[in-house]
């Protein structure tokens, strides 16, 4: 059991802490909102997406969905034109400390975005169904409930941990200019994995 534990933990840990557009959206959150309590909506529904994600990976019937070609292409183009928009409204977002108040986005909002950015990016998609799910077939029963478990544990205490981040450097930036440099160093990350779901989009057209 603690073989597969510390597999899930450190397989898990490994495919979350490249900065992405999941990432970005919650330590954002966690920056902008006046305390941590508020960044609790985002926090929760990007670990119960992961949650959703690591199961169906593991229980094999992601696999089976994207199967299918033409649902891959779906997914990708939704992806991206998500991507693109969520990029646009996070560099123009908080341009002062002030406007900050105004810009912070409701719970049901946060949600939403939450719920976009974790579904709609193809990419966390398929690494969580070929490299998750993959790695889990070698164990079985109370292995593979461990294994489990460790991956879904690592998604719940890292966006919890961001968020903490996050609502630290809101503090401490009493102006508002490491926000502002923030905001336009995630647009631009979240638009450079959208190039990338775009070239992946033309190839699964022209397959």
């Amino acid at each position: 059991m603690l073989e597969a534990f510390l597999h899930g933990f450190v397989l898990a840990f490994g495919l979350i802490l490249p900065l992405g557009p999941q990432n970005v959206f919650v330590f954002n959150q966690g920056a902008l909102q006046s305390n941590l309590i508020k960044a609790l909506p985002v926090v929760i529904t990007a670990a119960v997406c992961d949650t959703i994600l690591i199961t169906l990976a593991i229980l094999g019937v992601s696999v089976i969905v994207l199967s299918f070609s033409w649902l891959q292409t779906i997914v990708y183009g939704i992806g991206f034109l998500f991507l693109i928009y969520m990029g646009w409204s996070i560099w123009k977002s908080a341009p002062s400390k002030d406007e900050q108040v105004e810009s912070k986005m409701s719970a049901k909002k946060q949600m939403t975005f939450a719920i976009s950015v974790s579904l709609l990016n193809p990419h966390a998609i398929l690494d969580t169904i070929g490299v998750i799910g993959s790695n889990s077939i070698s164990y079985t029963g109370l292995d593979k409930l461990v294994f489990t478990i460790a991956c879904i544990g690592v998604s719940w205490i890292w966006f919890f941990s961001l968020a903490v981040a996050g609502s630290v450097l809101g503090r401490v930036d009493t102006t508002g200019k490491w926000m502002i440099r923030l905001n336009k160093l995630s647009a631009l990350i979240i638009w450079l994995v959208a190039i990338f779901i775009g070239k992946e989009l033309i190839i699964s057209l022209f397959k």
